[in-house]
């Protein structure tokens, strides 16, 4: 069994466990466990990961629902999702269509999958998965910034009374533009999981991730997308001091750790 799964969460908290990059681990108090984006590679060549060993073996986590926010390698890693569907064959998939035709493609059962897009809302048993856009589809052309490859959607996830936004791969622009963050924030998340990066454009800068989170009124934030590819990692302290001090707090999880969270 691993830690998470063993990991004691009072009534009116939840569980978050960060496996590194976007993949994110939550627990409701009744033990029932979504892995999103759950990206473990066997091989990690030492040029490409930081860390020689995948933060997971798919097999000794528990879990009930995955949650997919595009069909990109390291958030829809087919590799994983048919370890964790061979090791729990009861686990149910929320996702893009891109990610869904991708597990249809590699085997899995349709019966086991919901196809969402923003608007809509994945049941999960007590939980709900309500989609919002990460990239607008049609891109933002006064951004200068094109259509995205595929749909890129986030979420925010009612886990009792505790909503969680996961963002996926927003726009760099995000925090500008009403239209993307309204939807969220009119679902009043209280902790967002924030990818970012100090000077890749296609995600949020630090000062973009900072202005989202306030934009959202979240409670916490917690920095995404690094602990995993040398090119790709960054400071998360630095992100941190971009935010204003009197919030969002930020939340930094150490690598391949579990905290509860108990809300405002």
């Amino acid at each position: 069994m691993h830690p998470f799964e063993d990991l004691n969460v009072p009534v009116g908290s939840i569980g978050i466990h960060w496996f590194g990059q976007s993949t994110f681990g939550l627990k409701h108090p009744d033990g029932t466990i979504i892995q999103v984006d759950p990206y473990y590679p066997s091989e990690r060549p030492s040029k490409q990961f930081i860390h020689k060993h995948a933060p997971l073996d798919e097999s000794t986590l528990k879990t009930d629902y995955v949650l997919l926010t595009h069909n990109h390698g390291d958030h829809t890693w087919i590799e994983s999702l048919l370890r964790i569907d061979e090791a729990f064959p009861d686990v149910k998939y929320v996702g893009p269509f891109e990610s869904i035709e991708a597990m249809i493609e590699a085997g899995l059962s349709t019966e086991k999958m919901t196809t969402v897009t923003a608007g809509d809302v994945g049941a999960m048993g007590a939980m709900s998965a309500h989609v919002v856009w990460a990239k607008p589809p049609d891109g933002l052309p006064e951004d200068k910034i094109a259509p995205p490859d595929v749909q890129h959607i986030g979420f925010v996830v009612e886990l009792g009374p505790i909503r969680v936004y996961i963002s996926g791969d927003p726009v760099n622009t995000f925090g500008d533009h009403p239209e993307l963050l309204n939807p969220i924030r009119d679902l009043k998340p209280h902790i967002g999981f924030l990818t970012n990066h100090p000077n890749e454009g296609e995600f949020p800068y630090f000062e973009g991730s900072s202005k989202t989170a306030v934009a959202l009124n979240l409670h916490a934030a917690v920095p995404a997308h690094y602990g995993c590819f040398v090119s790709r990692d960054y400071d998360p302290t630095e992100w941190a001091s971009h935010f204003p001090d009197d919030g969002p707090r930020p939340l930094i999880i150490p690598y391949n750790q579990s905290v509860i969270y108990n809300g405002p």
